[in-house]
């Protein structure tokens, strides 16, 4: 890193090149975000979300059509950890009334086929749930391992009750298992959430990062000047709506990418903002120093010394992160893509911010206010 050593850039004379870039990235957010919006995640719209593992290759077509013959709403179908696996999103919370007694049917009459006169009674034990009476333990014992292998939840009443949980999964795994007998498959995962579950997590996500950014402001504040804190505000505000516009012009673009916004995003975006600002930090901090003890330089040579002076532990500091969050977005898997991508492209924001957004927003002050900083 010898290259970094004892540079002498004038950064600040190049902050109006890098506010047309950032113009022009702000303003193709803006434009995505406003025609294209975000893409939200199962957390914030509310729904059920289900992980399939087959194993053969599938055609997706082939099984988009099939499912949307189920009733299942607005339903969206794609490849999931790569060609034989599919994430299936639906709208929907449980299984529809008019066909919740077919299902049990068929959960009876399967029971039934592998021990025939096993079931003594059916009933509704909760939403969702149905329970299972047998003559004798064994029989019960025997009944729930089967059932357990081929994948329902299952739990004990009793020593002779068994509990089913029957989810939506359960009733698109008898539809595929009609259609696609020869193909086996596994259900990895079924998650649910409610839509008022899902608003208020959007609520409480915007409110955590505008706190996050308030207690960042009144922190600098006091740490520093106030100017330099809300140098730093803008700064993470650069970052966040960028990473927020890649977000919106790239979600369905790249397979497989996964850009949705959901709470592993929201905890991305927020490490994001602690990231960032300790970069800035860093380079407030050489200010400062500098302005102690160069009193007679000027505001832009002390700032330009400064970012010089920490160019190398930046860069140093970026890159072996970035390698961290690179391998987790090529490796990581379907499912921490969104929070990897995230990072990635949010580490290359906050550190291009850092040099030029939040320290010219400070020389910009001084020069417009005529007003010298002293510490």
């Amino acid at each position: 890193m010898k290259v970094f050593e004892n540079l002498n850039i004038d950064f600040i004379s190049k902050r109006k090149i890098a506010y047309v870039i950032s113009g022009i990235f702000i303003l193709l957010g803006l434009l995505s975000l406003a025609i294209r919006g975000l893409e939200f995640g199962i957390d914030f719209k509310g729904g059920t979300d289900i992980a399939l593992k087959f194993d053969d290759p599938i055609n997706i077509s082939e099984i988009r059509n099939n499912l949307e013959q189920l009733g299942l709403g607005n339903i969206e179908v794609k490849t999931f950890g790569g060609e034989s696996g599919i994430l299936l999103r639906t709208e929907l919370q449980s299984i529809p009334a008019e066909v919740y007694s077919d299902v049990i049917a068929e959960i009876k009459n399967s029971i039934l086929r592998y021990e025939p006169a096993a079931v003594i009674s059916v009933s509704d034990s909760a939403i969702n749930a149905v329970t299972f009476k047998f003559a004798e333990i064994s029989v019960a014992n025997k009944v729930e391992t089967k059932l357990q292998n081929d994948g329902y939840q299952t739990s004990r009443l009793d020593d002779n009750n068994i509990i089913i949980r029957v989810g939506i999964a359960d009733w698109i795994e008898g539809e595929l298992r009609s259609t696609l007998p020869d193909n086996h498959f596994v259900i990895q995962k079924e998650d649910h959430v409610g839509p008022k579950i899902g608003s208020e997590l959007k609520q409480d996500s915007v409110i955590s990062v505008v706190l996050a950014l308030l207690g960042i402001l009144i922190y600098l504040g006091f740490r520093f000047k106030f100017v330099f804190a809300i140098g730093a505000v803008v700064a993470l505000f650069h970052d966040v709506l960028i990473t927020l516009g890649v977000f919106a012009l790239l979600h369905g673009v790249i397979p497989n990418l996964n850009l949705e916004i959901s709470i592993s995003v929201v905890a991305a975006f927020l490490t994001l903002v602690g990231y960032s600002i300790n970069d800035t930090v860093i380079v407030f901090d050489r200010i400062r120093e500098n302005i102690k003890i160069h009193k007679t330089a000027s505001i832009k040579d002390n700032i330009n010394s400064a970012i010089n002076s920490t160019m190398r532990r930046t860069i140093i500091t970026s890159l072996t992160t970035l390698f961290v969050v690179a391998v987790l977005l090529i490796f990581g898997g379907d499912v921490l893509r969104g929070f990897a991508f995230a990072l990635t492209f949010g580490i290359l924001v906050g550190t291009y911010s850092s040099v030029f957004v939040a320290s010219p927003f400070v020389y910009e002050y001084v020069q417009r206010t005529k007003k010298n900083i002293q510490f």
